[in-house]
């Protein structure tokens, strides 16, 4: 009896030891798998980031374009302004000056108002 409880316990003893090396097998390539998911989601993230990255900088050059036509056309507007001043003070100097006295007075009646 003692063999065949001893043959018992070796057969059960192989048993395990088949299971446990098959769990390690199956987790190794588990752990394999899941490494490759892992790496295979982060190369998309980083691939959309990328995308998103050039998305964001090519309208910032858009935007950065428009601010420099608008800034352009508000500086050669106010040019304009200044010059068509200019030549107005030229060609009316007493209105001009009148103009500025009056102008000067309302807002010093505003001012001692408040």
């Amino acid at each position: 009896m003692s063999d065949e409880n001893d043959e018992k316990e070796n057969e059960a003893k192989s048993t395990f030891e088949d299971a446990k090396a098959h769990a390690k097998q199956a987790a190794g390539e588990l752990r394999a798998a899941a490494e490759a998911k892992a790496r295979e989601l982060k190369d998309a993230a980083e691939a959309k980031a990328r995308e998103f990255k050039e998305k964001a900088e090519a309208k910032a050059g858009e935007f950065r374009d428009r601010a420099g036509e608008y800034y352009g056309e508000a500086r050669a507007r106010a040019r304009t302004w200044q010059e068509e001043g200019e030549h107005y003070v030229r060609e009316n100097p007493l209105k001009a000056v009148a103009t500025a006295l009056f102008a000067g007075f309302v807002v010093g009646l505003l001012i001692r108002k408040n």
